[in-house]
Protein backbone atom coordinates (compact mmCIF):
# COMPACT_ATOMS: atom_id res chain seq x y z
CA UNK A 1 0.00 0.00 0.00
CA UNK A 2 2.40 2.44 0.82
CA UNK A 3 4.57 1.85 -2.66
CA UNK A 4 1.27 2.09 -4.21
CA UNK A 5 0.28 5.56 -2.15
CA UNK A 6 4.34 6.67 -3.43
CA UNK A 7 3.74 5.55 -6.96
CA UNK A 8 0.57 8.28 -6.89
CA UNK A 9 2.84 10.75 -6.09
CA UNK A 10 4.65 10.72 -9.66
CA UNK A 11 2.68 8.54 -12.01
CA UNK A 12 -0.86 8.34 -12.89
CA UNK A 13 -3.53 5.74 -11.27
CA UNK A 14 -2.91 3.75 -14.43
CA UNK A 15 0.36 2.98 -13.37
CA UNK A 16 -0.98 0.73 -10.35
CA UNK A 17 -0.67 -2.02 -11.77
CA UNK A 18 -0.08 -5.26 -9.19
CA UNK A 19 3.44 -6.22 -10.64
CA UNK A 20 4.13 -2.61 -10.91
CA UNK A 21 3.57 -2.27 -7.42
CA UNK A 22 5.08 -5.38 -6.92
CA UNK A 23 8.19 -4.79 -8.70
CA UNK A 24 8.62 -1.22 -6.81
CA UNK A 25 8.72 -3.06 -3.56
CA UNK A 26 11.41 -5.43 -4.35
CA UNK A 27 8.80 -8.48 -4.23
CA UNK A 28 7.58 -11.47 -6.55
CA UNK A 29 4.47 -9.77 -9.22
CA UNK A 30 2.41 -12.91 -7.30
CA UNK A 31 3.07 -11.30 -3.80
CA UNK A 32 0.32 -8.80 -3.34
CA UNK A 33 -2.38 -11.61 -4.16
CA UNK A 34 -1.26 -13.05 -0.72
CA UNK A 35 -2.83 -9.98 0.91
CA UNK A 36 -5.26 -8.21 -1.82
CA UNK A 37 -7.24 -10.94 -4.12
CA UNK A 38 -7.79 -8.61 -6.79
CA UNK A 39 -6.49 -5.51 -8.07
CA UNK A 40 -9.88 -3.58 -7.11
CA UNK A 41 -9.07 -4.56 -3.52
CA UNK A 42 -5.37 -3.13 -3.35
CA UNK A 43 -6.59 0.49 -4.79
CA UNK A 44 -9.11 0.38 -2.76
CA UNK A 45 -6.71 -0.23 0.38
CA UNK A 46 -4.62 2.64 -1.37
CA UNK A 47 -7.92 4.89 -1.90
CA UNK A 48 -8.70 4.47 2.12
CA UNK A 49 -5.22 5.54 3.19
CA UNK A 50 -5.89 8.45 1.09
CA UNK A 51 -9.22 9.56 2.68
CA UNK A 52 -7.04 8.35 6.19
CA UNK A 53 -4.76 11.02 5.37
CA UNK A 54 -7.18 13.51 3.92
CA UNK A 55 -9.08 13.13 7.64
CA UNK A 56 -6.18 13.57 9.58
CA UNK A 57 -5.35 17.04 8.02
CA UNK A 58 -8.96 17.94 8.81
CA UNK A 59 -9.19 17.21 11.97
CA UNK A 60 -5.46 18.75 12.57
CA UNK A 61 -7.01 21.82 10.92
CA UNK A 62 -10.08 22.25 12.44
CA UNK A 63 -8.36 21.82 15.68
CA UNK A 64 -7.20 25.30 14.62
CA UNK A 65 -10.07 26.46 12.98
CA UNK A 66 -11.69 27.71 16.44
CA UNK A 67 -14.89 26.84 17.54
CA UNK A 68 -17.05 28.92 15.06
CA UNK A 69 -18.90 26.97 12.45
CA UNK A 70 -18.43 28.87 9.45
CA UNK A 71 -14.56 28.91 10.50
CA UNK A 72 -14.35 25.63 10.66
CA UNK A 73 -16.46 24.46 7.05
CA UNK A 74 -14.21 27.19 5.41
CA UNK A 75 -11.02 25.08 6.77
CA UNK A 76 -12.70 21.91 6.14
CA UNK A 77 -13.31 23.14 2.45
CA UNK A 78 -9.78 24.59 1.61
CA UNK A 79 -8.15 21.61 2.92
CA UNK A 80 -10.52 19.24 0.88
CA UNK A 81 -9.19 21.62 -2.69
CA UNK A 82 -5.22 22.11 -1.27
CA UNK A 83 -5.17 18.03 -0.27
CA UNK A 84 -6.36 17.83 -4.02
CA UNK A 85 -4.10 19.81 -5.52
CA UNK A 86 -0.97 18.46 -3.51
CA UNK A 87 -1.82 15.23 -3.93
CA UNK A 88 -3.47 14.74 -7.55
CA UNK A 89 -3.22 11.11 -7.86
CA UNK A 90 -4.44 9.92 -4.76
CA UNK A 91 -7.51 11.81 -5.13
CA UNK A 92 -8.18 10.66 -8.36
CA UNK A 93 -8.16 6.94 -6.74
CA UNK A 94 -10.13 8.05 -4.27
CA UNK A 95 -13.07 8.51 -6.62
CA UNK A 96 -12.69 6.48 -8.98
CA UNK A 97 -16.30 5.56 -9.65
CA UNK A 98 -15.59 1.61 -10.35
CA UNK A 99 -14.00 1.35 -7.05
CA UNK A 100 -16.71 3.29 -4.79
CA UNK A 101 -19.54 1.04 -6.83
CA UNK A 102 -18.51 -2.12 -5.46
CA UNK A 103 -20.06 -1.41 -2.44
CA UNK A 104 -18.85 -2.22 1.19
CA UNK A 105 -17.12 -5.19 -0.50
CA UNK A 106 -13.51 -3.16 -0.48
CA UNK A 107 -14.69 -0.79 2.50
CA UNK A 108 -13.76 2.13 0.33
CA UNK A 109 -17.82 4.10 0.61
CA UNK A 110 -17.24 3.56 4.22
CA UNK A 111 -13.70 5.28 4.02
CA UNK A 112 -15.20 8.41 2.47
CA UNK A 113 -18.68 8.51 4.49
CA UNK A 114 -17.33 10.02 8.10
CA UNK A 115 -15.81 12.98 6.42
CA UNK A 116 -19.43 13.83 4.52
CA UNK A 117 -21.11 13.47 7.73
CA UNK A 118 -18.62 15.67 9.75
CA UNK A 119 -19.19 18.35 6.58
CA UNK A 120 -23.39 17.54 7.46
CA UNK A 121 -22.59 18.73 10.89
CA UNK A 122 -20.58 21.56 10.25
CA UNK A 123 -23.49 22.95 7.69
CA UNK A 124 -25.95 22.02 10.62
CA UNK A 125 -23.80 24.20 13.01
CA UNK A 126 -22.99 26.79 10.26
CA UNK A 127 -26.56 28.08 8.59
CA UNK A 128 -28.32 30.75 9.95
CA UNK A 129 -31.81 29.53 9.07
CA UNK A 130 -32.70 25.75 8.08
CA UNK A 131 -33.23 26.06 4.31
CA UNK A 132 -33.20 22.33 2.65
CA UNK A 133 -31.86 18.94 4.98
CA UNK A 134 -28.11 19.59 5.80
CA UNK A 135 -27.49 16.76 3.81
CA UNK A 136 -28.67 18.15 0.44
CA UNK A 137 -26.75 21.68 1.65
CA UNK A 138 -23.71 19.57 2.55
CA UNK A 139 -24.08 17.23 -0.95
CA UNK A 140 -24.24 20.55 -3.10
CA UNK A 141 -21.05 22.02 -1.19
CA UNK A 142 -19.36 18.77 -1.68
CA UNK A 143 -20.18 17.96 -5.52
CA UNK A 144 -18.91 22.26 -5.76
CA UNK A 145 -16.15 21.87 -3.63
CA UNK A 146 -14.98 18.53 -5.66
CA UNK A 147 -15.75 20.66 -8.74
CA UNK A 148 -13.33 23.43 -7.95
CA UNK A 149 -10.85 21.08 -6.79
CA UNK A 150 -10.77 18.90 -10.18
CA UNK A 151 -11.12 22.01 -12.42
CA UNK A 152 -8.45 23.57 -10.13
CA UNK A 153 -5.68 20.58 -11.08
CA UNK A 154 -6.77 20.90 -14.55
CA UNK A 155 -5.88 24.28 -14.79
CA UNK A 156 -9.21 25.49 -15.91
CA UNK A 157 -10.06 28.11 -13.42
CA UNK A 158 -6.69 29.73 -13.94
CA UNK A 159 -7.49 29.65 -17.69
CA UNK A 160 -10.77 31.22 -17.98
CA UNK A 161 -11.18 33.24 -14.92
CA UNK A 162 -7.72 34.19 -14.18
CA UNK A 163 -7.35 33.09 -11.05
CA UNK A 164 -4.12 32.61 -8.99
CA UNK A 165 -5.94 31.11 -5.91
CA UNK A 166 -8.80 28.72 -5.61
CA UNK A 167 -9.82 30.52 -2.09
CA UNK A 168 -12.09 32.99 -3.90
CA UNK A 169 -13.88 29.96 -5.54
CA UNK A 170 -14.51 28.31 -1.86
CA UNK A 171 -16.08 31.66 -0.40
CA UNK A 172 -18.57 32.09 -3.27
CA UNK A 173 -19.63 28.22 -2.81
CA UNK A 174 -19.61 28.63 0.95
CA UNK A 175 -21.50 32.15 0.81
CA UNK A 176 -23.81 30.56 -2.16
CA UNK A 177 -24.95 27.78 0.15
CA UNK A 178 -24.85 29.00 3.69
CA UNK A 179 -25.48 32.71 3.48
CA UNK A 180 -22.75 35.57 4.07
CA UNK A 181 -20.09 34.94 7.14
CA UNK A 182 -21.55 36.08 10.21
CA UNK A 183 -18.15 36.99 11.25
CA UNK A 184 -17.59 39.09 7.94
CA UNK A 185 -15.04 37.17 6.61
CA UNK A 186 -14.59 36.76 3.06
Amino acid sequence: MRVGAELLRTEAPGALSLREIARRAGVSHGAPRRYFPTHLSLLSAIARSGFADLSAEVETALRAAGPAPRARITMLARVYVRFAAANRGMFELMFRHDILQSGGRLGLRDASVPLFHLLVELVTAARPDPGPPAEITAGAIWAALHGTAELWNWGSLTLAAGAADPAPFIDAILAAHLGPDPEGQP
